[in-house]
């Protein structure tokens, strides 16, 4: 069995359809819209039918425009302004903080000098007034300068805050109920509305959030389907459910439990709404999850249980490039198992979202249009093929847009019932929508989707709306602005995408991946490990790595191929010997300080040049990226994201550093050292082992580099690369073996600087060594050096506790808690400490430890048996001093490998701690509010943190925190506005898929000329 036999724990085999969709995935912008603009297009009569129905709703939609509900929210509080970001803050925080303090000063941040009384009026709304009554309120009470005001009527500004923040959370959803939610429906059902009722709540962490979610879906279903009331399915309400809410590892790495565990329950659902005759819509989330809610709507339609029912539903998001070949799959897919499918066509509510993650990952192309013609371009095509199968597909067109409403209109024809149907959204779309179905009008019937839920659970729902329809581009928002004329609010989408030059170009505003530092440099190139196509090869390609590797010295003139060799092996699995090395002896240490000594070349190179060479090695890492991952993963123990992380942060660090001596400046003013001495970690095997060469080389210094004992193949096939790409070998030698190797080589006077990232302890002696001693420009011999310490995360009861817990599993227990920014002290204010830490537990459960080789393990094995039983005697310490400790209770399979379990640990002090846990130990420490000071101080007072986090909506909290901590990096996670939500751990949502480590780069190893 080679070691990625196991890779996947399924075989990928795709059919035709679904290849195209996985291939349209990366489709060039221009070529998707080329391929739908022809279909999108109207006949000139339909086209002129369109624009006077188009003109005629949007004339309603103006009249009324922001008369009530969401829309006169969005339109007085926009995001735009600092009011209207104030109060969404508020919205999204006030509900669920539990401490009257934390809300006090939430309160205080969020009021500030701005201009409340302006949103007052006689012509708001009741919601309006009442949000801009009580900000007012509460401005002028804060501004007493004794003080004395608003403490004495905190209690009063608070209740009068939260009501108003209530009353417009209620603008938002139907009820916070069901049973509330049916009552509120009756008065829009006699006027001719039907329903799709979704129940507030995504993104499961935990298991026990999934049942509840179950529960509330269930429940529903049986209180929907109790009431409903509609001669044909298509007249009944009905019920929209996300698949993330029903699993808490609901991404594609975990593809055989989701199939395993969720479908089953999907099933369940779907069995019960058929019970009902009421339909049951699957929901669209990110991009990266739409092929696993593929294979699930499939085995769902191909259910004996479900057959011939016609209540299974799918949303399709246009602004998708798939979108169009997702339509032709579910045409297919209903006509094989004999369904009439609902399928709800949306514009798309993620595209912040899916661009930013896409720039961030590195791939080729955005899964979706840059253009909101082009998505508009792809709305009409795919509603042309929705209708054309009218056996196959009920579609449901969900829209806004008087000129999309209007095109679907001339596009389909007289209506008739059970033909199609359109969607708004609850508190949305009423003034465009009066007419469409008024019997009188279009006569066409229209269901609105409405949230249902708690207002505290409003958040991920609360987000999407504000971002899809804030935005300056979108008809709710065009339509509130009377500087924008009835011909521009109802442009054909097709006649703008023509006159896009050329057709199909991408919005050049947009930076591509590959493109978002500038023409400088390029980013590394990603891989998407998400994408069926890109599994498909990356699975063959690895079968096809199970090489031995060697390492030995690489010195210029010196053979050592016949010295001794030593194994390495896997640490997750001791069976599979990963390679040979031959350690440096004395006599290769001799040499290799000669060659450097006398190495002139690679400094009198002009700094472009060097850049360029720089550059083509990156080139090479990614060229061979995969058989790196295949390396890292066996030799360091990694597990795919990570390593794909690692590979590219080295190419990163190359073409960085070639950038920034190659500039006119520095060419001026950078002269070399001399013999630089790299010397670097086991964690980042290839990352900082690449940076620290690259910082060094860069700058034109000859290169000794000695790395990690553990991970010495990684490293020489590095530095062939390096040399294949054009280094002399005399410039860059490698000297791998153990601490003896290192510690003569920082002994010898020849070495001009030493960089080093690895152990305090270490960092240290090193330090001790090279006090005092001057290199050959007679300037103090330069130690650059990274060490580790007890970095701490600040959680307040303000902070989003899915947030806090996703951040918190990324930081502390991703690269089994090993890297030197690793999270090793959470301090999380008492009030919500008994969440978080339950919800922690419960994430912690779902987290698949184990080999590493497979796709679906999250975190891998520590380094080394020594390693591992310093962290054991560490747990078993603290356990026999009495403290609480935790793992999760699925364990761990045995395996023959270093595995230790996440582990958490309450600690009654921060200095009960001891030394720095290089592992998956994660020390908790509840303090109350008022003790913020001196938890920030014992942290402190360890003497050294990397980093430091701020989980907390509270700016004067995070301005206290970072101003008091002496960590070197401060990251503060403060709101959610703007921000990627719903976030999963290692489900590649919000945590970065690339792994990256946090911390500063190595600088360049060079001193300016003065």
């Amino acid at each position: 069995m080679t070691p990625f036999s196991s890779f996947l724990e399924e075989h990928i085999e795709l059919s035709s359809l679904r290849r195209a969709i996985a291939e349209a995935k990366r489709r060039p912008e221009t070529d998707c819209v080329a391929a739908l603009i022809d279909e999108a297009t109207l006949a000139p009569e339909l086209s002129a039918q369109a624009t006077k129905t188009a003109r005629f709703l949007a004339s309603q939609q103006r009249k009324r425009a922001g008369s009530s509900g969401v829309e006169a929210i969005m339109q007085r509080f926009s995001l735009s302004s600092p009011e209207g970001l104030a109060l969404m803050r508020l919205a999204e925080a006030i509900l669920r903080i539990p401490d009257a303090a934390t809300k006090d000063a939430l309160i205080r941040d969020q009021v500030g000098d701005n201009d409340w009384q302006s949103f007052v009026g006689r012509e708001q709304p009741l919601t309006v007034n009442a949000a801009a009554l009580a900000m007012t309120a509460a401005a002028r009470l804060h501004r007493d300068p004794t003080g004395l005001l608003a403490r004495g009527s905190a209690p009063f500004i608070r209740l009068g805050i939260e009501r108003a923040i209530g009353r417009m959370g209620g603008q938002f959803v139907l009820g916070q109920t069901i049973a509330q939610a049916l009552q509120s429906s009756r008065e829009p059902e006699t006027r001719g509305y039907t329903y799709s009722y979704d129940m507030l709540g995504e993104a499961a962490l935990t298991a026990e959030d999934a049942a509840r979610y179950f529960d509330d879906y269930s429940a529903a279903i049986d209180a929907i389907g109790n009431q409903a009331q509609g001669a044909s399915l298509y007249a009944r309400p009905g019920i929209s459910i996300k698949l993330s809410a029903l699993h808490p590892r609901y991404a594609r790495a975990q593809k055989a439990r989701v199939m395993g565990e969720l479908l089953p329950r999907l099933k369940s659902l779907a069995a019960q709404a058929r019970h009902h005759d009421i339909g049951l819509n699957i929901d669209a989330e990110e991009s990266d999850r739409l092929d696993l809610s593929l294979d699930l709507l499939e085995a769902l339609c191909h259910m004996p249980e479900l057959a011939r029912w016609n209540g299974i539903g799918f949303v399709v998001q246009a602004y998708g490039k798939r979108a169009s070949h997702v339509v032709d799959y579910l045409i297919e897919l209903a006509r094989q198992t004999k369904h009439r499918l609902m399928v709800r066509l949306v514009k798309g509510a993620y595209w912040d979202t899916e661009i930013k993650r896409t720039q961030v990952e590195g791939v080729d192309d955005f899964p979706v249009f840059t253009r909101k013609c082009h998505t508009d371009v792809s709305y009409l095509a795919c509603a042309r093929r929705l209708l054309a199968a009218k056996e196959e597909i009920y579609p449901q067109f969900a829209t806004h847009n008087a000129h999309t409403i209007a095109a679907i209109h001339a596009m389909a024809g007289p209506h008739q019932p059970g033909k199609y149907e359109f969607q708004c959204l609850h508190g949305m779309g009423q003034a465009v929508y009066g007419p469409v179905i008024d019997p009188a009008g279009l006569a066409t019937p229209c269901r609105i989707y409405a949230p249902v839920g708690a207002h505290r659970a409003l958040l991920c729902y609360l987000v999407r709306r504000l971002l899809e329809n804030g935005a300056n581009s979108s008809f709710v928002n065009q339509a509130a602005n009377p500087e924008i004329s009835l011909d521009e609010l109802i442009r054909d989408p097709v006649s703008l995408a023509r006159k896009v030059s050329p057709l199909g170009a991408p919005h050049a505003d947009i930076r591509l991946p590959e493109k978002i530092f500038g023409p400088s440099r390029r980013n590394s190139q990603g891989l998407d490990l998400t994408d069926e196509c890109m599994l498909e090869t990356l699975d063959k390609s690895l079968r096809e790595t199970d090489h031995t590797y060697i390492s030995r010295p690489l010195i210029a003139h010196y053979d050592a191929s016949g010295d001794a060799t030593r194994p390495v092996i896997n640490p997750a699995d001791h069976r599979d010997i990963v390679g040979q090395v031959t350690y440096a002896s004395d006599a290769a240490i001799e040499k290799a300080l000669g060659n450097a000594d006398q190495e002139a070349t690679w400094s009198k190179m002009t700094p472009a040049a060097r850049r360029d060479i720089l550059d083509k090695c990156a080139d090479a890492l990614e060229a061979h990226m995969i058989e790196l991952i295949a390396l890292l993963v066996r030799e360091a123990g990694k597990t795919y994201a990570n390593a794909v992380g690692e590979v590219r942060e080295a190419v990163d660090f190359l073409r960085y550093y070639g950038a920034q001596v190659a500039t006119k400046d520095s060419e001026a003013t950078i002269t070399p050292l001399g013999i630089i001495l790299c010397i670097s970690p086991w964690n980042f095997p290839l990352a900082i082992f690449t940076g620290q060469i690259a910082a060094s080389l860069a700058a034109g210094n000859a290169v000794i580099a000695k790395p990690a004992e553990e991970t010495p193949l990684i490293a020489a096939m590095a530095v062939r690369l390096f040399h294949e790409s054009g280094v002399p070998l005399p410039a860059l030698q490698l000297l791998p073996g153990d601490g003896d190797v290192g510690a003569a080589l920082v002994a010898d006077k020849r070495i001009d600087g030493v960089m080093f990232t690895g152990s305090t302890k270490v960092g240290k002696l090193i330090s001790g060594v090279l006090l005092g001693r001057r290199g050959r420009t007679g300037q103090p011999v330069s130690f650059i050096a990274e060490t580790g310490g007890q970095n701490a995360m600040l959680v307040d009861s303000s902070s989003l506790p899915e947030q806090a817990v996703t951040d918190i599993i990324a930081s502390a227990f991703d690269s089994a808690g090993q890297r030197c920014s690793a999270l090793r002290v959470l301090l999380v204010q008492d009030d919500c400490a008994e969440h978080v830490i339950d919800m922690l537990k419960g994430a912690l459960d779902e987290i698949s430890v184990g080999d590493p080789s497979q796709l679906s393990t999250d975190i891998g094995p520590v380094i080394s048996e020594e390693a591992k039983s310093r962290i054991e005697d560490h747990i078993a310490a603290m356990r026999d001093a009495g403290r609480v400790i935790w793992q999760p209770k699925n364990g761990l399979v045995q395996q023959a490998g270093w595995f230790v379990p996440p582990t958490i640990i309450e600690v009654g002090r921060v200095a009960d701690i001891g030394q720095e846990v290089f592992g998956p130990v994660l020390h908790v420490r509840r303090f109350e509010r008022q003790e913020l000071s001196s938890v920030i101080d014992a942290v402190n007072a360890t003497g050294y943190a990397l980093t430091f986090g701020i989980q907390s909506r509270v700016k004067s909290t995070i301005q206290h925190a970072t101003s008091r901590s002496h960590a070197g990096n401060i990251y503060v996670n403060r709101n959610i506005i703007g921000a990627t939500v719903g976030s999963q751990p290692f489900g590649g949502r919000a945590f970065p898929a690339r792994g990256r480590r946090r911390g500063a780069a190595p600088r360049a190893t060079a001193r300016p000329v003065r």
